[in-house]
């Protein structure tokens, strides 16, 4: 079980700074603007809407992987310890009143 944790930790972070990534490279939506006008924006590898397709893609799978891992992280650390958050803690007594 714990092997498992640790693999689905490396995963979650291999994802998280993959959708980091992919969402800085994407160009905002004024960007456009520009390639209707001559702008160098249209001059790229897959078109100017190949690239917005595909990283628009690659931002949802991502964000999608990413809550998966998160949702099963979660499963799988409450069923691990079986205890509260707060089960540690120590309780203070309020100061009496005046």
């Amino acid at each position: 079980m714990t092997a498992l944790i640790v693999l689905l930790v490396i995963v979650h972070i291999i994802i998280c700074l993959f959708l980091i990534s992919v969402v800085l490279v994407q160009q905002g939506k004024s960007a456009d603007l520009a390639g209707a006008f001559g702008g160098q924006g249209s001059q790229t590898a897959f078109g100017p809407r190949g690239t917005a397709n595909l990283l628009t893609r690659l931002t949802t799978w991502s964000a999608v992987l990413f809550m998966v891992t998160s949702i099963s992280l979660t499963i799988l650390m409450s069923r691990k310890s079986d205890r509260s958050v707060l089960s540690g803690t120590t309780t203070h007594q309020s100061a009496p009143k005046r």
